[in-house]
């Protein structure tokens, strides 16, 4: 990994922490380490880029830690050829490393300022297969499906059924759902004929759904 020493501790601190919780995939990890943390969080939040807690960034949103990041992401089992969607791009971070795993990444984002700095991001970095939107994306973007992954950083208060005929036969999808205040259930969605098969693979805290776009931001 490039960067200064200080950068590849945090790092090599990461890798140990996925160790410790199994997450071992050699395309996954490789995919975290060609891509630049401290270049998606403000400056000011560069020395903890690697560290567990959520970062905050612009229009008042935060982006989540790289290892609840890449604990989805080894859930989620993303392969070469596959379709991905993310709702919710952040700082475009998770994307972009999930572009480096998939053949096309499309992510959805209600804030105009923050789709705006993942695109430079992603043409900075020489991502041509990540694609991002400014929409919004609390039902999905059937236009561009089907998909064969999705995930949403942003917690459904029910099963989000209207994402089901998104996804291609046996596709996954893994969302918080739960309640807007206290924790939600991680759940991973299997694709079986036209229903979801279910799975609860943790316990987070995350915003919910918001069903619109920023009029302004």
């Amino acid at each position: 990994m490039n960067g200064v020493p200080d950068e590849r501790e945090a790092f090599a601190s990461f890798l140990l922490r996925l160790r410790g919780k199994g997450i071992v995939a050699r395309n996954l990890i490789s995919a975290f380490e060609a891509t630049p943390r401290r270049a998606f969080v403000p400056d000011r939040w560069q020395n903890v880029a690697w560290t567990e807690g959520m970062i905050p960034i612009e229009c008042g949103e935060a982006v989540e830690g790289p290892d609840l990041q890449a604990e989805i992401m080894a859930s989620l089992a993303i392969e070469p050829g596959h379709r991905v969607l993310e709702v919710g791009t952040g700082s475009g971070f998770s994307a972009a490393v999930m572009a480096r795993l998939a053949a096309r990444v499309v992510t959805v984002e209600r804030y105009k300022t923050l789709s705006e700095l993942a695109r430079q991001r992603f043409e900075a970095l020489g991502l041509t297969n990540a694609f991002v939107r400014h929409a919004d994306g609390s039902q999905g973007l059937a236009a561009e499906g089907p998909f064969d992954r999705i995930v949403v950083w942003a917690a459904f208060d029910s099963m989000p059924r209207s994402f089901a005929e998104q996804l291609s036969s046996a596709g996954v999808m893994i969302s918080p759902i739960g309640p807007d205040e206290g924790l939600q259930t991680l759940t991973k969605l299997t694709k079986i004929g036209s229903r979801f098969e279910r799975e609860d693979i943790g316990t987070v805290r995350l915003q919910p759904i918001v069903r619109s776009v920023a009029a302004v931001i």
